[in-house]
């Protein structure tokens, strides 16, 4: 186990500085000049020098690079060039939010996903696997932000049970978390459904209904089980995904999150924040990845880490 996490490490660290060579290239190539917009319409040529002195943006790409991954290592992910506070502090304001919604959403989703899935694999070919198939694809199928009107129609407006927007404790992310959860529902349903009829398959399954087993007992215990290690797959790339920022739910519904800074970060050309910020969001999902990888071995004892 040991090893195998030390080499998972060096990989990450590996992939970690893939992403900023990556994040440099793509914020540098984002239209529009940070300087100008911070100077306004009608800049002087010595003021645009001097602010571009001040940031060091004057100085060759490779040396912003380099001055860029140095603030990395020592742990400085950049200051706001519009707020003037550290781009940490920044995201430790947002990222509460944004977290409490990729759980809430997670945890539902994949609740309802696994229930779903395994009840449409054990009634395969019947009206109600079609069922659950058809409102699956719905799921998928639908856009985020359609679900979301729909959802702030019905509960907000014409029930006004829930807040239109907002951000104000648990029972302000109800919608945003079910409008991310039915789309993820959806997927981890059909995931469920297709490892569960492979496992059904199996000569274990069949020997545990000849030996009596009960029908509940022979789907959880030595089907499901078997059966999780593509769903958790799929259940740990959503929800990195999903502590990405859920840019579009985040906005609708005015939740100041992860997305939203982005949102607000590419449109003042702040620089810092979009590198940070994206940074943050690539290690995050790294080690989500990581973490997914070693459950595996909860769910399958016969998966060894060396």
């Amino acid at each position: 186990m040991q090893r195998y996490l030390f080499r998972r490490l060096l990989s990450l660290l590996g992939t970690l500085l893939g992403v900023t060579i990556l994040i440099f290239l793509l914020v540098h190539l984002i239209p529009g000049d940070p300087v100008q917009y911070l100077l306004g319409e009608f800049p002087t040529a010595e003021a645009i020098a001097a602010l571009n002195a001040q940031l060091g943006l004057d100085k060759p790409w490779y040396v912003q690079y380099f001055s860029f991954l140095g603030r990395l290592v020592q742990g400085d992910l950049g200051t706001s060039y519009i707020t003037g506070y550290t781009v940490w502090q920044e995201i430790v304001d947002r990222f509460p939010v944004t977290l409490q919604l990729a759980l809430y959403s997670m945890i539902l989703s994949t609740v309802i996903g696994v229930i779903v899935g395994v009840f449409a694999a054990v009634k395969q070919n019947t009206w109600m696997d079609r069922v659950v198939v058809f409102f699956s694809l719905i799921g998928i199928s639908a856009p985020g932000f359609w679900i979301a009107l729909f959802l702030i129609w019905i509960f907000a407006y014409m029930l006004p049970i829930f807040p239109i927007s907002g951000y104000d404790g648990f029972f302000s992310l109800i919608l945003p978390s079910v409008t991310l959860a039915l789309g993820e529902a959806g997927m981890i349903a059909r995931m469920t459904r297709s490892s569960m009829l492979d496992i059904i398959k199996q000569d274990y399954m069949r020997t545990a209904h000849a030996k009596g087993a009960p029908q509940r007992s022979v789907v959880l215990l030595h089907g499901l089980q078997n059966a999780m290690i593509p769903v958790i797959t799929l259940i740990g790339l959503e929800f990195g995904a999903l502590l990405a920022g859920a840019v579009v739910t985040e906005t609708i519904f005015s939740l100041q999150g992860l997305g939203s800074l982005a949102i607000e970060a590419i449109g003042k050309r702040d620089l810092p924040t979009i590198q940070g910020l994206v940074f943050f969001i690539a290690f995050l999902f790294a080690i989500t990845n990581l973490i997914v990888d070693l459950l595996y071995s909860l769910f399958d004892p016969r998966i060894k880490y060396e």
